[in-house]
């Protein structure tokens, strides 16, 4: 993302004021988790807890070093992969993006912010090269290719369980994976978790 925009963001952040609807956040948080735990979920329960929240994690923490808007972004980290969990993966920028309308259309939240919410879900996707306009779209991406550093080893026995790999291979595949990531991170981003892509890398090795 253009460091113009980071800047234009970064500057507007004051509009938004300090205080968060923690009991918006609750809900999305624990809608998602229900999703995940329904008979129906594509990936089982797991995806929350090795996926979901480590995404939050590191979006929560990106949101305060750049000073961005914290309850955009970790409302669209809780929603940004919903619509894998319900119907798959397939498109599933856009269709998490929708559910996330709905969802928060439902409790109250205002359109504006829905938005913006939205914009940060659909633009998460490395693989479609959506510009993201906006500092807390560039967050979740950011966030979402740094969970893959928390979670090596389940990796590693995705690849093997899932793709009938053997180890060496998979973790050959995990290494181009995390390069990947780390690759498609903002410059900020690349600053301040360097450290953990080395950590990982390290484990590998």
């Amino acid at each position: 993302m253009e460091n113009n925009i980071i800047e234009t963001t970064k500057k507007s952040q004051s509009d938004f004021g300090v205080l968060r609807n923690e009991s918006i956040i609750s809900d999305i948080r624990e809608f998602v988790e229900n999703e995940c735990r329904k008979p129906s979920s594509k990936y089982g329960y797991m995806p929350f807890i090795e996926h979901f929240v480590p995404v939050v994690k590191y979006a929560k923490m990106l949101a305060e070093k750049l000073n961005a808007d914290s309850e955009i972004v970790e409302i669209s980290a809780w929603l940004h992969d919903i619509g894998s969990i319900i119907y798959g993966r397939d498109n599933h920028h856009i269709t998490s993006s929708e559910i996330a309308e709905t969802k928060l259309l439902e409790i109250g939240y205002s359109r504006e912010k829905i938005e913006r919410v939205k914009h940060c879900i659909i633009a998460h996707r490395g693989s479609k090269s959506i510009k993201r306009e906006t500092l807390e779209a560039q967050i979740l991406a950011d966030a979402d290719s740094l969970s893959h550093f928390d979670d090596v080893n389940v990796l590693i026995g995705a690849y093997m369980e899932h793709e009938n790999k053997d180890l060496k291979t998979a973790k050959k595949a995990v290494l181009e994976k995390l390069n990947n990531s780390f690759n498609k991170l903002s410059p900020e981003a690349k600053i301040i978790f360097k450290s953990n892509y080395e950590n990982a890398i390290g484990l590998l090795n």
